[in-house]
């Protein structure tokens, strides 16, 4: 038979915003135990008392405190080099026989200037190109003949080097991502290594987003 403590896990479990106020105190249990009531009763299909709820979401405060944000904070504290880049434009193409090849080329031409922006992403449909505004007529020269989804401009990167224990510690992306939402923040795009990640956001947010990075490692 399923548990108070289970059925309110499994609640807060749904809820990812939830399981980061309560990981961080930042929430009123009664209240929050009055609006789970209903629907954990009909979980248990028995009634329950609103203060067992309480109960059950205090031990799991605990446990998510340590579980969520003890093993996140010390990868977070140890994060590398952090660079950013503007003047950025991200170029979305259709995949093709011919993209390849023609991005080979591409490469080939702009690979010499060591101080120009140059990234790719490739999904099963799409390709992303994400260069320096000063290589938007290269590219879209050696590129002419491929499907152009959609071309953004006035874009910024941020680039976080992460020590290499993030790849065995789960919630690191969302503990990040989470709080640039927070702050309003809009993300264009991700782009990632094993030990690395990239985000791309407006121009106008690139200062924001960087001191929300930033003051990651000072948790």
């Amino acid at each position: 038979m399923k548990t108070i403590s289970a059925a309110v896990e499994d609640y807060i479990k749904a809820k990812p915003f939830l399981i980061s106020a309560l990981s961080q105190g930042i929430i009123n249990l009664t209240s929050l135990s009055r609006q789970m009531k209903g629907e954990i009763e009909v979980t248990l299909n028995k009634q329950i008392r609103t203060g067992a709820i309480v109960m059950a979401l205090k031990r799991l405060s605990s446990e998510l405190e340590f579980r969520t944000t003890h093993k996140i904070v010390k990868i977070l504290k140890g994060i590398g080099d952090i660079t950013v880049r503007s003047s950025l434009v991200d170029y979305n193409y259709r995949v093709s026989d011919t993209l390849l090849q023609n991005q080979a080329v591409l490469l080939s031409k702009i690979h010499q200037n060591k101080a120009d922006f140059y990234t790719s992403s490739r999904g099963v449909i799409e390709c992303n190109i994400v260069v320096s505004s000063n290589l938007s007529e290269t590219v879209e020269a050696h590129l002419h003949s491929e499907e152009l989804i959609s071309k953004q401009t006035d874009l910024s990167s941020i680039s976080v080097k992460l020590p290499k224990e993030n790849v065995a510690i789960p919630g690191i992306y969302y503990f990040v991502f989470q709080r640039l939402s927070w702050e309003g923040i809009n993300i264009y795009e991700v782009i990632s290594t094993s030990n690395e990640f990239t985000i791309l956001v407006n121009d106008d947010q690139v200062d924001k987003a960087f001191s929300v990075i930033k003051n990651l490692k000072e948790l």
